[in-house]
Formats: structure tokens, C-alpha cells, sequence
């Protein structure tokens, strides 16, 4: 983290947000049996689309660089006046377990107070446990969990008070 850097990103770095998002989210594909055909909207089947669209409406995304070589991204949107999301906090497996995803985090939870949310909310597959507990540590508090037509798992839905 010494040399890292987070910057907001535009049009131009859709292909690495893409490709970082991907690979990201690859092992939590396998782990949960996520497929193309059983969760298309997962974000380890993440495309250019995505990322345009997501744009398009207003979402903001971030990447952490160290020394010149992306190792993470996240994005976040005003839901509402009060509440921002933060989504698709991707750190690729080779840079995880150096703080780059709490500084993602701590980026957008400081993003949020500028913009004058009092919230930041989240949701995460409601199985994957060791994820509630790091946004736990973080501060983060766990709500309701839903289970979606179509999404072959259940949503637990987190928020940070701000």
C-alpha cells in the first residue's frame, strides 16, 4: 500500500475495469457454482456493456494503482439523496491481504460524506461468510437477506451508518 494511489476512472478505462472485475470475481464463481447460464448478472461475467451502462447513469468508479499496476477497483452510486451503494469492490488475487480493498472502501465511505449520504450500503451473497465478516470488522452491519428470482443465491444486505 505504500506506493498506491486510488483514481477515479472515465470512459477509457473500461477494458482493465472489465478485466480486473472478471478475474476478481472468478473464484467466488467457482466457489458458489456461478455460472453464465445460472447468474448472468454476477460480476465475474462482467462486460463492457456493463461498465458503459453503469456509467451512463451515474455510477463512479475507482481504481487502486500501486507503482503503476492496477490491483483493484470499486464503484459506488447515489441511490438517493441519503444513501450511496458501493458495488463490485473487486481486489485481483494477486494483491489481496495488503489493505487495498479497506482503502476502496475507506475511499468510498469517504466519498459518501462528501456527497452527504448517511449511508453506504451494500449487498453480498448471504453464504459467503468470511466477506459479512471483513465488511463486519469494517464497520458495516448486516440487514436483511433476500433471495432473488434471478439469482441462484440469497442477498444479505449490509449498511455503514455514516
Amino acid at each position: 500500500m505504500l506506493n498506491s494511489k486510488i483514481l477515479a476512472c472515465t470512459q477509457n478505462d473500461i477494458d482493465i475495469l472489465v478485466e480486473t472485475i472478471r478475474k476478481s470475481f472468478r473464484c467466488v464463481a467457482q466457489r458458489f457454482g456461478l455460472t453464465q447460464e445460472n447468474a448472468p448478472l454476477h460480476p465475474s461475467n462482467c462486460t463492457e456493456n456493463w461498465i458503459k451502462a453503469d456509467m451512463n447513469r451515474g455510477v463512479t468508479y475507482f481504481v487502486v494503482e500501486n507503482e503503476n499496476q492496477i490491483a483493484g477497483c470499486v464503484a459506488c452510486e447515489m441511490a438517493s439523496p441519503e444513501v450511496l451503494y458501493l458495488e463490485r469492490l473487486a481486489v485481483l488475487p494477486e494483491h489481496r491481504q495488503r489493505g487495498y480493498g479497506k482503502a476502496l472502501v475507506n475511499h468510498v465511505l469517504s466519498k459518501a460524506r462528501e456527497l452527504g449520504a448517511s449511508c453506504v450500503s451494500i449487498g453480498i451473497i448471504a453464504e459467503h461468510t468470511e466477506l459479512k465478516n471483513w465488511y463486519g470488522k469494517i464497520g458495516f452491519i448486516e440487514k436483511e437477506s433476500k433471495k432473488f428470482l434471478n439469482l441462484p443465491f440469497h442477498v444479505t444486505f449490509m449498511t455503514y451508518k455514516l
